[in-house]
């Protein structure tokens, strides 16, 4: 197939397509008689992991690493288990963020009672002027 069908196929832009193969995350493809691009089934499932894997907030690093451990079916998965759970860390450190980030926000909007900017502590608490 051609990078068109394949970005179709798997809702990937080209350009991300051609990105991941300098990267090394995806082969490149066999080149047809007038140059385009023909990738397989095989480059189909790679890229639809590849995707899958970005999808869940895994690194580029971390990618490459799980496609190399996915090359070893009688391994035993513990390294894919360390991997799992650093993002899963990560993504519990993100949303303890986010959650403090939303707390501080209404904190700041039930704080301003104000009908001027002038007086507005959300300004104010962004050290834009200092409120009286």
């Amino acid at each position: 197939m051609r990078i068109g069908e394949l970005a179709r196929a798997t809702g990937t832009k080209a350009a991300t397509i051609r990105y991941y193969e300098r990267e090394g995350v995806l082969p490149a493809a066999d080149r047809t008689e007038s140059n385009y691009r023909d990738y397989s089934d095989e480059h189909l499932a790679t890229l639809s992991f590849v995707r899958r894997a970005r999808e869940l907030g895994f690194s580029m690093a971390q990618v490459r690493e799980l496609l190399a451990l996915s090359d070893h079916d009688e391994k035993p998965c513990q390294d894919v288990d360390q991997l799992a759970q650093q993002q899963l860390a990560e993504v519990e450190r993100k949303i303890a963020d986010l959650s403090a980030l939303r707390d501080e926000l209404g904190q700041m909007l039930r704080s301003c009672q104000a009908d001027k900017i002038g007086e507005c502590q959300i300004i104010g608490s962004l050290g834009r002027h200092s409120v009286v």
